[in-house]
């Protein structure tokens, strides 16, 4: 018997008139602001740069896939929301994705192979290669890809210095540590007491919202390793564009206040740390003075709940520390109880007086929290499981990289909209996501977008910006 494929689909009517669906629309995507990644990545140039940190061993004559167009699809899909590699076996039919990762044949129309016409953009295999590009030996053996990690990891960093704001009198470094779950028995793989779970234990550090590293590490070691190298880039790296004048502040918790950072610190010039500190019975007998003033206050009624005093002091562990240090100590009243936090500093206390010093320049690193929940959350940095630990650390970096685009359309574009201060899952849903029509014809290639779309005067304003 003859198979019938439906053409058209009937649905309740609307008063008189019926309504009928069909797929004759043409070809559509739901990425219609994709085209403003290809403006802002053309505009600095970043999928070139990052290109050149790969060596291309493949075939020319039967490449039809650039490392430059594999990395555009692969690090522009994270930014508009499609974490995994099979989601590029149905994105390969975009046009529009295409056009956003400058193929000149938006329609597939001249694939070399027939199973292949209509499929502009690579598939979750080739993609995968390329991720697999950091395994030893594996890209000469298959003539494949080969990626130069340090040149990568250098790239990003010299990317988002540039992109910090020119006018800066001090640059705080927020470095955190977090815990990135382990899918199976990939390599690297070990027990972490505190998350109580098999993960990796990377380490980032942000500029504000700019990521400047991203360092992929298994979870046996303390959180705080692989700071002071990562110090020894990144400062010179700032001082490089800023110069020597610009302070530098090292902000993080408790689990980087340790001797190697903070005498590194000490011995450069203009570069400070503010680090919070573990209470202990030493430190907390420090506050017991101020505890008891808060408590009579209180009872008194002349203090209400929650109140804080502050006391600045000196103060050196045991055996850990080389010297002694400025320490910060807040003796909190809440209705729960009793709440003594510390930080530790050379910042100096004529500069930075210990209210201010914790309020204002320590309690600003909740911020760090949440760039680590955009990295993870919007743009998918968690989704390291693949079998080798260097595939992994270079999803890493494609995550790291979208997030850097991100924040160049929100400097270069968004600033003054709506957007200028939404997260990159907001930007997404509000900028990226706009229905779209495409029409490829051979003198042009029209993007009609939806008449109905709210934010019409946030892409009127974009354009703008990108275009001056």
């Amino acid at each position: 018997m003859t198979e019938c494929i439906q053409q058209t689909f009937e649905f309740q009517g609307l008063e008189s008139r019926r309504v009928v669906a069909n797929f004759e629309g043409g070809y559509l995507s739901s990425d219609g602001g994709s085209l403003f990644l290809r403006e802002i990545d053309k505009a600095h140039g970043v999928m070139r740069q990052l290109a050149k940190c790969f060596t291309d061993h493949r075939d020319p004559g039967l490449v039809e896939h650039s490392v430059e167009e594999l990395l555009s699809q692969r690090i522009f899909g994270l930014a508009l929301g499609y974490e995994d590699l099979v989601d590029h076996d149905q994105l390969r039919h975009d046009p529009l994705l295409a056009v956003a990762c400058s193929k000149s044949d938006p329609l597939g129309s001249t694939r070399k192979e027939e199973s292949q016409k209509g499929k502009a953009l690579a598939g979750k295999s080739t993609l995968n290669r390329l991720e697999l590009a950091v395994e030893q030996g594996a890209s000469r053996r298959y003539k494949t890809i080969e990626a130069d990690v340090e040149k990568v990891e250098d790239l990003l960093l010299h990317l988002a210095v540039k992109a910090l704001p020119r006018k800066q009198r001090t640059i705080v470094l927020d470095f955190d540590a977090t815990d990135d779950r382990i899918h199976g028995n990939q390599e690297g793989r070990f027990y972490h007491g505190y998350y109580k779970s098999y993960c990796y234990l990377p380490l980032y550090c942000f500029v504000g919202n700019v990521p400047l590293w991203a360092q992929l590490r298994t979870s046996n070691r303390d959180a705080s390793k692989g700071t002071v190298e990562a110090l020894e880039k990144i400062v010179p790296a700032i001082r490089a564009r800023f110069g020597k004048k610009v302070k530098i502040l090292v902000r993080g918790d408790s689990g980087f206040a340790r001797d190697p950072i903070m005498s590194w610190c000490e011995k450069q010039r203009n570069v400070f740390y503010l680090l919070g500190l573990i209470r202990n019975p030493r430190l907390e007998r420090e506050l017991e003075e101020d505890f008891e003033q808060i408590e009579e206050g209180v009872e008194s009624g002349e203090l209400e709940a929650p109140c804080r005093r502050f006391k600045d002091f000196t103060y050196r562990t045991l055996d850990s520390w080389s010297r002694k240090r400025r320490v910060v100590g807040k003796a909190e009243r809440t209705r729960q109880g009793t709440n003594p936090r510390f930080v530790v500093t050379n910042l100096p206390a004529k500069d930075y007086p210990a209210r201010e010093l914790y309020e204002k320049d320590y309690c600003a690193r909740g911020e760090m929290e949440n760039q680590i929940k955009v990295q993870q959350l919007d743009l998918f940095a968690d989704r390291t499981s693949t079998r080798v630990m260097g595939a992994n650390q270079l999803r890493l970096w494609f995550s790291a990289f979208a997030h850097l685009l991100v924040e160049l359309l929100r400097g270069d574009a968004l600033s003054g909209t709506s957007l200028a201060t939404a997260t990159p899952g907001t930007i997404r849903l509000r900028f990226f996501k706009l229905a779209a029509r495409v029409k490829v014809s051979s003198r042009r290639i029209l993007v009609e977008w939806c008449s109905a779309c709210p934010y019409q005067d946030t892409y009127r304003r974009a354009h703008v910006a990108l275009s001056g």
